[in-house]
C-alpha cells in the first residue's frame, strides 16, 4: 500500500473519535470509543507494521538527536512516528474525557484541552491539568 494512502487513512482513523468526543461526548458509541481504545489499538498495529517493514530502521539512533535526525529521512519511518503521535494523543484525549466527566468538570472548558491535544498534544494536556488543578482549588 502507498504510502501516502496509509498516511490518509489513519488521518481519517482518528477524526471520528475526536468529534465525537466534543460533539457526543456522552453518547453510547463515543463511550464505548472510549473506553475499548479501538482506535489506538488500531493505529499500534499500524504502527508496528509500518515500523517494522520499513527499511533502516536503527534502535541506536534513538540515543542522539543526530540519529533520530537520520531516521526520520525514511518516510515510512516518519509515518510510524506520525501514527505514533495520532495513537498517544487520542489516547490522552480519551483519557481527558473520562477524567473530566468523572470530576463533573463542564465539558465547555473541556473541548479546547482536546482541540489542542489534537493539534499540540501535550499542550492540551497541560491545558487540562490546569483546570483540574483550579477546579480543585474551587
Amino acid at each position: 500500500m502507498p504510502i501516502d494512502l496509509i498516511f490518509s487513512i489513519v488521518n481519517f482513523i482518528i477524526l471520528p473519535q475526536w468529534l465525537l468526543m466534543v460533539i457526543l461526548p456522552k453518547w453510547g458509541g463515543t463511550q464505548w470509543l472510549v473506553n475499548t481504545w479501538f482506535i489506538p489499538i488500531l493505529l499500534s498495529l499500524s504502527y508496528l507494521v509500518c515500523l517494522f517493514t520499513a527499511e533502516g530502521l536503527d534502535f541506536g539512533a534513538f540515543s542522539s538527536l543526530d540519529g533520530l535526525t537520520q531516521l526520520f529521512q525514511n518516510r515510512a519511518l516518519v509515518l510510524g512516528g506520525w501514527i505514533h503521535y495520532l495513537a498517544f494523543d487520542l489516547v490522552v484525549g480519551s483519557w481527558i474525557l473520562k477524567d473530566s466527566q468523572r470530576r463533573q468538570i463542564n465539558h465547555w472548558l473541556v473541548v479546547p484541552c482536546l482541540f489542542l491535544c489534537l493539534m499540540m498534544g501535550p499542550v492540551g494536556f497541560l491545558l487540562y491539568q490546569t483546570i483540574r488543578y483550579l477546579k480543585k482549588q474551587a
